[in-house]
């Protein structure tokens, strides 16, 4: 692994830091100065829910063997390797490996297989480019030790977006290549603020992921913030629960900096993202863990394991998904055209460019079978307007995608309506007339 650092870190000066992982291309200017969204994570504070969750590993008959106080105390330096405490502190929930030894299986058999990262700008590559991002490196590092396997790679990271985009776009950006592994990152995405639905998506999430015909292993990630705000606890709850592997790059990280080892500018440039350094010390918690199942291999009980029960709240979103420009179920357009563009990294966005003082002639139209309804919109620095949703004729929501002074543009989401059961709905966006020019970008509408 030293080697493996010293080369990573040779190449990371030579190349010097790559452009963000598929960077935007908003064509908004057209409308208005706006600035390009930088990937920076929608994390609101609230560290003072983002405690440490040993004692939550800790109710967990599959996490680390050994308690960490028992573990002897070891310096840890940067670039070197991970000490036996970092090690035991990255274990949160070791999980039911089942799934994952089948995948270890399939590459030691030189068979293909399909790994994939759903998450947001750390997954992406925030900070640390294409090459250099965690997904990446892990993905290589299983390429070396499997030389015989082919490995598909699938990047699954959007900036700024959490697990209710992560659940609805899950099809479409992870489940359509079918893939035999896949890793969750949302723990700085996710907010307090908006806890409920976070819980109920990122818990749809695993069950949508886990019950796709590839039957693919799950591993969870647990990030911070430099001050320690993560929802973690809530994210290590359910998966403690479903008995997934969780990794947390929280605990081990912020152990070593409150000891003095390092301090938070080793590993990050701002106060959200890994930078390489951070991205090399993660892959190195990650493939830890991978290299103890590949040692362990012929002990791994392959059992297939029943998924955990749940309540409706736990069902709710679990067959999400979106409809994007070219659906079908979208029946009309009114004021709204496509552009060839991407927003948000998110994909090619319905664009309406309203003058000031305009008559609206009519906005997005849809005719969808659904029981959770909801948006997903652009926020925009400068000339966002004001979109009126309706269901069945019904005004259910006033949007402001107004977003002034902000980081950047980027796509967020709105919860519209929720009904008892699926039934036949129509939907239609319309923008507000006002005397200002203004700009409105609808990604998707969700439906579940």
């Amino acid at each position: 692994m030293k080697k493996f650092l010293s080369l990573l870190l040779t190449t990371s000066i030579l190349v010097g830091m790559t452009a963000c992982a598929n960077e935007e291309n908003n064509s908004a200017s057209e409308a208005a100065s706006e600035s390009l969204a930088s990937g920076s994570e929608n994390a609101t504070s609230g560290s003072e829910n983002a405690s440490g969750s040993s004692e939550n590993a800790a109710s967990s008959t599959t996490t680390a063997s050994a308690p960490v106080e028992d573990i002897p105390e070891v310096a840890y330096q940067l670039g070197g390797e991970l000490t036996p405490t970092m090690i035991a502190n990255s274990v949160l929930n070791k999980g039911n490996q089942a799934r994952l030894a089948k995948v270890i299986n399939k590459l030691k058999a030189g068979e293909d297989v399909t790994v994939a990262y759903l998450g947001g700008s750390i997954t992406q590559g925030s900070s640390a480019g294409n090459e250099l991002c965690y997904a990446r490196l892990t993905t290589n590092w299983l390429s070396e030790q499997f030389p015989d396997a082919k490995i598909t790679y699938v990047n699954a990271g959007i900036g700024a977006t959490g697990s209710y985009i992560g659940i609805h776009r899950a099809d479409r950006d992870v489940l359509a290549s079918d893939p035999d592994l896949v890793f969750i990152d949302f723990s700085v995405n996710d907010t307090f603020d908006r806890m409920t639905t976070n819980k109920a998506t990122y818990e749809g999430l695993i069950r949508k992921l886990w019950n796709h015909d590839t039957a693919p292993a799950v591993i969870c990630l647990a990030m911070t913030q430099e001050d320690g705000t993560s929802v973690q606890d809530d994210h290590s709850e359910i998966a403690i629960r479903y008995d997934i592997p969780m990794i947390s790059y929280r605990n081990a990280i912020l152990d070593v900096i409150d000891k003095g080892y390092i301090i938070w500018d080793d590993i990050s440039d701002d106060n959200i993202h890994p930078n390489v350094e951070g991205h090399a010390v993660l892959t190195q918690m990650i493939t830890s863990y991978l290299q103890d199942a590949i040692d362990n291999i012929d002990s791994i009980d392959t059992t297939e394991p029943a998924l955990a029960e749940t309540d409706a709240n736990g069902m709710k979103y679990q067959n999400a998904e979106i409809v994007v420009p070219d659906d079908a179920r979208c029946t009309a357009t009114g004021i709204f055209g496509v552009h060839n563009t991407t927003f948000g990294n998110f994909g090619t966005p319905w664009v309406a460019k309203v003058p000031g003082g305009s008559e609206i002639t009519g906005g997005l139209e849809f005719t969808v079978t659904a029981k959770n309804i909801g948006v997903l919109y652009g926020e925009v620095t400068k000339n966002g307007g004001m979109l009126d949703v309706y269901v069945d004729d019904e005004l259910k929501l006033t949007i402001n995608c107004n977003f002034p002074n902000g980081w950047g543009n980027y796509v967020e989401f709105a919860e519209v309506a929720s009904f008892d059961a699926p039934a036949e709905h129509t939907v239609k966006i319309v923008p507000q007339s006002s005397d200002a020019a203004a700009m409105f970008y609808v990604s998707a509408l969700t439906i579940s």
